[in-house]
């Protein structure tokens, strides 16, 4: 007489368990096994009650270093970068009051002169021509007729005066994306 394997009964209780922990993510290997289910009774089942498994996002993956030195690295990052925003600031207010201009950062000297002009006296304007006058490549900032030219005039003038600083500054290696800045 021929003897098959004898089939597992489960009850619903368990079908149900093990469609709970398959929505939430388990995997039907390990559920198979630690319900002791088929797994291809399992597919079955899946299939056709129609289970879904709900949308997780993916876990932030841990850094190589571990957290704690992360945020330890984080936040020395951010310490640095408000002393220099600060640093920043105070030049760029001295330099708006009408104070020298050769502390002001490169990056934000058309800004200065731009906002000068606004709202300084004629004088403090006159003044800062005749200083970038000096400079060579800052007299791109005024017209012929002697009107500062606008702002985003200024900082293209800026980037391409400034060229291979700002290609440094932003990592690029002499030969690697030669069109840039545009």
């Amino acid at each position: 007489m021929f003897e098959g394997h004898a089939r597992k009964l489960r009850s619903e209780d368990t079908w149900r368990a093990v469609r709970r922990a398959w929505e939430s993510g388990e995997t039907a290997a390990s559920l198979a096994q630690r319900f002791d289910v088929g797994l291809a009774n399992l597919w079955r089942r899946r299939a056709s009650e129609a289970w879904r498994r709900r949308d997780t996002a993916d876990p932030d993956p841990e850094p190589t270093e571990g957290w704690d030195r992360y945020a330890r690295r984080k936040q020395s990052e951010f310490e640095y970068q408000r002393e220099e925003t600060r640093l920043l600031a105070a030049k760029l207010a001295e330099a708006m009051r009408g104070g020298p201009l050769e502390q002001v950062p490169v990056w934000h000297l058309g800004f200065v002169l731009e906002w000068r002009a606004e709202t300084l006296p004629p004088e403090t304007a006159a003044r800062d021509r005749a200083w970038a006058l000096r400079h060579g490549w800052t007299a791109a900032f005024w017209s012929e007729t002697g009107w500062l030219h606008p702002l985003s005039y200024l900082d293209e003038v800026t980037l391409q005066a400034n060229r291979d600083a700002w290609r440094q500054d932003a990592g690029l290696p002499p030969g690697a994306a030669e069109g840039w800045p545009c």
